[in-house]
C-alpha cells in the first residue's frame, strides 16, 4: 500500500489551512506592522466629575508621535490644560476646574504612531471617542417662606429639582456640606423653644451618593451628633476632609467657661457615638478649620493662633500678633486672608501667603465681612461694606473682586444701605456667586414671633436669594455686563453644594 492511504480528510483540511495561514503569515511580514495604534483606556471615561478631579489620562497602544497626539486632541466644550508623557500614557491636567452642569466629550483622530514617518509609513489612530460629566449645580439655602420656614432645602439648579431636608420641628441656625456632598453638618434648635443657646448638631443625608455609581442613602435622614445637656453649641466648622468637626461650646453651670473642643465627624463602626474633647488652650473668638485639617486658626488675645487639633493645644503651631482675624484660606493653603484692626478705627484686608508675603489689599472704615478665594483664578471675592455720610451711622455693603497677580480690584455690586446681613457664596468652580437679601420683621408683634433670625439676632420676615454669574477680572469691557439674577427661591444663607 502508498502512503496516499495513510491521508485522512481531516488531514488534507489541516494541510490547507496551515498553508493558507503560512502564506498569510508571509503577507503580513512583507508588507510590515499595519494595525493601527489606538486608546486603550481613558480614565475618566463615563465618569461624573467634581472640585477635585484635576487630571485625565489616554493609555495608548504603542508609542504615540507626542505632537500629533497634541495637536488633534479635542475636547468639547473646550477645557484649557496642560499635557505632560510618560511612555505610553499621555496625562491632561486641567488649569481651572470644569464647569458644573457640563458633558463633555473627548476626541483623537488623525494621531500619528512614534515610529511611521521613520519607516516611512503612515500609521494613524484608530478614531477616539470619550465622554464624562460634571456633577450638577447644587446649592443649599434655609426657607422663609411659610411652609418650610426654617428648614434646610436642597434646590438642584441643573435639573430644577427641590429637596427639604430637615423635619419640621427643627429650626436650622448654621449647616456645613460634607466634601463629597454626601450628608450637612447643621445645628439646630426645637422650633416650640426657639432658644437659639439650646441648639443641637445632627448630620442629615442629601440622596447624593459620595462616590459617583454608588447607591446613595436616602434623602433627608437625621442623625444626632451633639447635645446640649451639660454645654451650649454656640459655633462649629467642619474639617475640609470631612473627618473632624470643632465646636465653641460654653458650660451651662459655669457661664464663664467656654472653649474648643473637637470630635470626629463619623460615628464609629460599633455605632457608638463620638466623644468630643477639650482643645487645652487660652479663650479664644472666631475660629476657622485649616486646610489640612490638622489645626485650628483662632482669633485669640491681640492677634491669630494656629492651633493643632489636639487635647494639649497651648503651644501654638503659629501666632500673627499683627492680625485679629483670619477670613478665608486658599483650598491648598498656601495664602490666607486676614485682618488687622487698628487704633484709628478702620480695618486692613492682607493677604499672607506661607512663603512670607504680607501684603495689604485694602484699608476700609467699614466692614470686612466676609472673604472667598476663588479656586479658578488667582482672585479672592470680598463683601465689605462703606460708611455713608450723614450723622447717622449706616453701612452700605458692596462685593469686590481682587487680582492676586496684578492687585487689581474690581467692584462688581453694591447692594441697598443697611443690609449688613448679607452672606455670600463662590461656586466650585467659580462661575457663579450667590447671595441673600433679608428683609427685616418690621412689625414688633410679628418680630417677636419670628422664628428666624439672623447673626446679630435681627428678626427674619423673608429673603431673597441672587445669583451672580462671574467673568474673568482681565476682562474689564464685561464688568458692565454681569447682572445678578434673582433665583426663584425664598430663603437666606446659601451655600453651594462641593
Amino acid at each position: 500500500m502508498t502512503n496516499k492511504a495513510f491521508i485522512q480528510p481531516l488531514d488534507r483540511v489541516a494541510i490547507a489551512l496551515m498553508l493558507i495561514l503560512s502564506l498569510a503569515i508571509g503577507l503580513l511580514i512583507l508588507q510590515g506592522d499595519v494595525v493601527k495604534p489606538s486608546v486603550r483606556q481613558f480614565s475618566w471615561q463615563n465618569q461624573q466629575i467634581g472640585l477635585d478631579d484635576v487630571s485625565f489620562s489616554l493609555t495608548f497602544s504603542r508609542p504615540m508621535d507626542i505632537k500629533s497626539v497634541e495637536d488633534n486632541l479635542k475636547i468639547d466644550p473646550p477645557l484649557a490644560g496642560k499635557v505632560s508623557w510618560a511612555g505610553r500614557r499621555m496625562v491632561y491636567t486641567l488649569l481651572t476646574p470644569a464647569p458644573y452642569g457640563t458633558n463633555y466629550q473627548v476626541k483623537l483622530q488623525s494621531a500619528k504612531d512614534k515610529f511611521s514617518e521613520k519607516e516611512g509609513k503612515s500609521r494613524v489612530i484608530q478614531p477616539f471617542t470619550g465622554s464624562f460629566y460634571t456633577r450638577d449645580r447644587v446649592i443649599l439655602y434655609i426657607a422663609t417662606d411659610k411652609e418650610d420656614q426654617g428648614r434646610l432645602v436642597l434646590y438642584n439648579l441643573t435639573q430644577e429639582q427641590k429637596k427639604v431636608l430637615t423635619p419640621k420641628d427643627l429650626v436650622i441656625v448654621d449647616y456645613k456640606p460634607f466634601p463629597n456632598g454626601e450628608k450637612i453638618l447643621f445645628s439646630a434648635h426645637s422650633k416650640e423653644t426657639q432658644d437659639l443657646l439650646s441648639t443641637q448638631i445632627y448630620t442629615v443625608t442629601t440622596g447624593i451618593p459620595a462616590q459617583p455609581k454608588k447607591p446613595a442613602e436616602l434623602a433627608g435622614k437625621v442623625d444626632p451628633i451633639l447635645d446640649n445637656k451639660q454645654y451650649q453649641n454656640l459655633k462649629f466648622d467642619l474639617s475640609p476632609d470631612g473627618q473632624t468637626i470643632v465646636v465653641q461650646r460654653g458650660n451651662k453651670a459655669n457661664p464663664g467657661d467656654f472653649g474648643l473642643w473637637f470630635m470626629p465627624a463619623n460615628p464609629s463602626s460599633s455605632g457608638e457615638k463620638s466623644t468630643p474633647k477639650r482643645l487645652q488652650s487660652q479663650p479664644g473668638g472666631d475660629f476657622m478649620i485649616t486646610p489640612d485639617s490638622k489645626a485650628v486658626a483662632v482669633a485669640q488675645g491681640q492677634g491669630a493662633a494656629i492651633l493643632p487639633l489636639q487635647t494639649d493645644a497651648n503651644k501654638p503651631l503659629d501666632f500673627l500678633p499683627q492680625f485679629g482675624l483670619v477670613q478665608a484660606f486658599s483650598k491648598d493653603g498656601s495664602q490666607a486672608a486676614m485682618v488687622k484692626f487698628n487704633t484709628d478705627y478702620t480695618r486692613d484686608l492682607f493677604l499672607v501667603t506661607n512663603q512670607g508675603l504680607q501684603k495689604q489689599l485694602l484699608r476700609t472704615k467699614g466692614s470686612i465681612i466676609s472673604c472667598q478665594f476663588d479656586t479658578a483664578s488667582p482672585t479672592l471675592y470680598c463683601l465689605l461694606t462703606q460708611l455713608l455720610p450723614g450723622e447717622q451711622y449706616q453701612e452700605q455693603p458692596y462685593l469686590v473682586a481682587i487680582d492676586l497677580k496684578t492687585w487689581q480690584q474690581r467692584p462688581l455690586i453694591v447692594l441697598p444701605p443697611g443690609e449688613r446681613n448679607v452672606q455670600i457664596n463662590l461656586s466650585p468652580d467659580g462661575l457663579g456667586l450667590l447671595f441673600d437679601q433679608v428683609v427685616p420683621q418690621t412689625n414688633p408683634a410679628d418680630a417677636a414671633a419670628s422664628i428666624l433670625t439672623t447673626d446679630d439676632g435681627q428678626p427674619i420676615a423673608t429673603s431673597s436669594l441672587w445669583l451672580l454669574p462671574l467673568l474673568p477680572i482681565t476682562d474689564p469691557a464685561a464688568a458692565s455686563e454681569i447682572k445678578p439674577e434673582q433665583l426663584p427661591l425664598s430663603g437666606f444663607h446659601p451655600y453651594w453644594l462641593p
